[in-house]
């Protein structure tokens, strides 16, 4: 038998959850004793020099890779030990089970957990459409859902009653984000060193995310997707979506620094500041979430858990019926349809909310703080590791 068969052997013996950890997390445990035995995928992202720092993976090991993990594929089509080899290795489909328990271990409040094993498509769009008919039989109750009102629709919702509306949804979502990820953060620092984080480690950690270093399949060539080809689609697409996103939030951040310390009052249109950041915004977050949609249909069930498309499917519905909605509500301003598209555009977004603590939009965050605790290991010397990037 080679050591390596061997290695196998005793990986199968020690899987056996005595860590109090799950079926995931020790099939991950499994995997990861063959892959540091083997190490052939090293240098492909930052899973793999993690992973060489280590001798035995414990269950906080084991969600702290499966966060830095970015599910690329490139590890799956490179394996020698991949299905239908005996060994059965599948890294990215490893990882993402893993990575959805590590949402459900530490969302907050704990009860709330199952809603990540619920929050499909149906269910999204349901609550959406809850919402906005909400709106609309409010509209209609006052007299006032068909009318443009001359563009404005603050005399359809007056500002002040959009922030009672939005502000609970939104400081509850960060906060049930922020208590989620600083339990996560306290579980897995003592299995990287343990020690504090620097501006450094910061700077760092924030690069590798804002430029999705690892979404490049560890050699700049891209992803795998619905087969062994390489592409930069979904890296692209996430480009889109990501910095989509943060140009609509930073328009109705800035409107709000308009409304309140300048008194500007809205509506606000073209050229002004928030109107342009917020069309710019709305349609590269529009062809983002299609593009993340046509990818996520297309791609190979080995490359990730099918288990949970239903939640990465209602995530993207709401992102991009956001940006189509928003960007629906700007040309149809002075329109009959403005109150309607008003409500709809309300629901939408205030699902979009609600949910972020409870649906994918966690992969970003807790994968954040998994890169985070990531620089601050990597400047620390491993006798274990071969190597580092």
């Amino acid at each position: 038998m080679s050591s390596l068969d061997s290695l196998v052997q005793d990986a199968r013996a020690l899987a056996g959850g005595a860590d109090g950890s799950s079926t995931a997390v020790d099939e991950a445990k499994r995997q990861m004793a063959i892959c540091n035995a083997c190490r052939y995928c090293e240098g492909f992202c930052a899973v793999f020099p993690a992973m060489t720092r280590r001798l035995e993976f414990g269950a906080a090991d084991i969600h702290y890779l499966a966060n830095l993990c970015h599910n690329c594929g490139a590890c799956l089509h490179a394996c020698q030990y991949a299905p239908p080899h005996e060994f059965v290795v599948n890294v990215p489909q490893a990882m993402a089970q893993v990575r959805g328990e590590t949402y459900v271990t530490y969302a907050w409040p704990r009860s709330m957990g199952a809603l990540y094993e619920r929050n499909g498509l149906t269910v999204s769009i349901a609550l959406a459409g809850g919402l906005a008919l909400f709106l609309v039989l409010a509209l209609a109750q006052n007299g006032t859902l068909w009318g443009g009102l001359s563009g404005n629709f603050y005399h359809l919702f007056p500002h002040n009653l959009l922030v009672l509306m939005f502000a609970p949804v939104f400081l509850w979502a960060v906060l049930a984000l922020g208590v989620g990820v600083m339990r996560f953060l306290r579980d897995v620092s003592p299995a990287t060193t343990g020690l504090p984080v620097t501006g450094g480690d910061a700077a760092q950690a924030a690069h590798d995310v804002l430029r999705l270093k690892y979404l490049d399949g560890g050699h700049g060539e891209g992803c795998h997707n619905e087969d062994d080809a390489y592409s930069l689609s979904r890296r692209r697409a996430h480009h889109l979506t990501f910095y989509g996103f943060m140009l609509c939030f930073a328009a109705t951040s800035l409107a709000t620094v308009y409304h309140y310390v300048f008194g500007w009052e809205a509506p606000y249109d073209l050229p002004s500041l928030p109107k342009l950041l917020g069309v710019l915004g709305g349609l590269s977050l529009l062809l983002g979430s299609a593009g993340l949609f046509r990818l996520k249909w297309t791609r190979h069930p080995q490359h990730g858990d099918v288990a949970q498309k239903p939640m990465d499917y209602g995530f993207i519905a709401l992102l991009f019926l956001t940006s189509a909605t928003g960007l629906l509500l700007w040309l149809a301003r002075g329109t009959e349809a403005l109150a309607l598209l008003l409500a709809l555009h309300l629901g939408v977004v205030m699902a979009l909310f609600a949910t972020l603590p409870y649906g994918k939009f966690a992969h970003g965050i807790f994968r954040s703080a998994a890169l985070l605790r990531y620089a601050v290991e990597k400047r620390q010397p491993s006798s274990l590791a071969l190597g580092d990037e």
